[in-house]
């Protein structure tokens, strides 16, 4: 088959271009906001860029309605986010984190899991 992303008609209900690099790593990841509110999401779009320094990236799309998201705004304002393993023992509570939720909701708070000390957002269930 030949696919153009968002040319050719594919028929599926979700665009399969998500679907091409399997398997998927996720990046979960958690920022405050300027106003101190945290926020906790997964994105797929995520890898390591270098190992010295070490750094990794995330990339974004809006939300349903076209805004930018809580994770790249607060990333922006505050020059921080953290990284996070999203390991199978919490994928419920990361499938809940990857909800589209009011701006200023705690995502950690939503789903139910406990911040680490400091800036050290170590995800517990």
């Amino acid at each position: 088959m030949f696919y153009q992303p968002g040319v050719t008609a594919h028929g599926l209900p979700h665009d399969p271009f998500k679907s091409c690099v399997v398997p998927r790593p996720i990046g979960w990841i958690s920022t405050r906001s300027a106003e101190g509110i945290d926020n906790l999401a997964p994105y797929s779009q995520f890898t390591n860029v270098s190992f010295d320094p070490a750094m990794v990236m995330f990339s974004s799309n809006q939300t349903t309605d076209g805004h930018r998201k809580d994770s790249v705004v607060n990333a922006e304002q505050t020059g921080e986010f953290v990284w996070n393993m999203a390991t199978w023992a919490l994928r419920e509570q990361m499938n809940l984190t990857a909800q589209e939720l009011a701006h200023g909701c705690d995502e950690f708070v939503h789903a139910g899991l406990e911040k680490g000390p400091e800036y050290k957002w170590l995800c517990r269930a």
